[in-house]
C-alpha cells in the first residue's frame, strides 16, 4: 500500500512575512521554496515550516489548523477520513499550489491536506 503523505509542514502564524523569513532561513539553512498569496495571506515554505502572514482578522480562520500535509491524493485522504470518522471542515478546493482539504480527525487534530500540482510538487525535492 502506498503511503499517502509526502511532506508535513509545521504552521507558523506571523504578522509580517518579510520580517519572519530571515530567522527561518537561518534556522533551516534553506531559502523559501514556495511563496504565494491566498485569501489575504502571504505564505512561504522554508524547510519544514509553512509561514502564514496576515492580520489577526485574516489569520483567525486558520489558527485552529495544526499542520499542512502534502499528499499523493486528496481522494485517498477523503477515503481515510470517511473510514475513521473524521469531519471535512473545508474542501476539496482549488488553491494556488493544487487542491486542498481540511479535516478534523477523531481526537481533535485539524490538518490541511494538499495535493500539489506538478510545479509545486517539484519544490519538495
Amino acid at each position: 500500500m502506498t503511503v499517502p503523505v509526502l511532506a508535513t509542514f509545521a504552521r507558523v502564524y506571523v504578522d509580517d512575512l518579510e520580517a519572519a523569513l530571515p530567522t527561518f532561513v537561518e534556522l533551516t539553512g534553506e531559502q523559501p521554496r514556495l511563496r504565494f498569496t491566498y485569501r489575504g495571506l502571504d505564505l512561504a515554505t522554508v524547510g519544514d515550516y509553512l509561514l502564514l502572514a496576515g492580520s489577526e482578522e485574516d489569520l483567525a480562520p486558520y489558527r485552529g489548523t495544526h499542520a499542512t500535509t502534502v499528499v499523493e491524493s486528496i481522494d485517498h485522504i477523503l477515503r481515510i477520513t470517511e473510514r475513521h470518522g473524521g469531519e471535512i471542515l473545508e474542501g476539496p478546493d482549488e488553491v494556488p499550489t493544487g487542491r486542498n482539504l481540511t479535516v478534523r480527525h477523531p481526537g481533535g487534530a485539524t490538518i490541511e491536506y494538499v495535493q500539489f500540482h506538478p510545479a509545486a510538487r517539484a519544490t519538495l525535492a
